[in-house]
């Protein structure tokens, strides 16, 4: 017997199941996987962010990726900010380092438009703290009126 003729049959047996996607199936599912719980939140982030800097504009209070707040006086150009960050205290920031708008200010009314005036408070907006169970269950334990 020649010794060839026994290894090349049992080596040839080893590779039968190595055909079509069966080995790819595992790499395939990995990348779904990577896919849905990665890839695609990461880029609705980005979405959201970059929606949130095309509509910055004048009078917005905003913290900066460094962790500064401060409201914005002047928007230069499409890629600064001109922000007063305390009593006359200016800098220029760059548009992409806004991490987070804090409060919006109405846009302007356009000319003609008629204003409703100022708007009343809401309701619930004082001072006052409620209690726990006030804000659980606020029909269940109303606000004592001020004396």
């Amino acid at each position: 017997m020649d010794f060839l003729t026994i290894i090349s049959p049992a080596y040839a047996q080893g590779f039968g199941g190595a055909e079509g996607l069966g080995p790819l199936l595992p790499l395939i599912l990995i990348f779904v996987v990577f896919w849905f719980l990665l890839i695609r939140p990461q880029q609705r982030k980005a979405k959201e962010h970059r929606e949130l800097l095309s509509q910055l504009r004048r009078g917005d209070q905003i913290v900066t990726s460094g962790g500064i707040i401060g409201k914005i006086t002047k928007v230069v150009s499409d890629t600064e900010l001109q922000v007063e960050i305390a009593d006359e205290v200016r800098v220029r920031v760059a548009r992409g380092m806004v991490a987070e708008v804090l409060s919006r200010t109405e846009p302007a009314k356009a000319a003609g438009e008629k204003g409703e005036g100022t708007p009343a408070p809401a309701p619930g907006n004082s001072n006052e703290k409620p209690s726990l169970l006030g804000t659980l269950l606020p029909g269940l334990f109303p606000k004592k009126p001020k004396s």
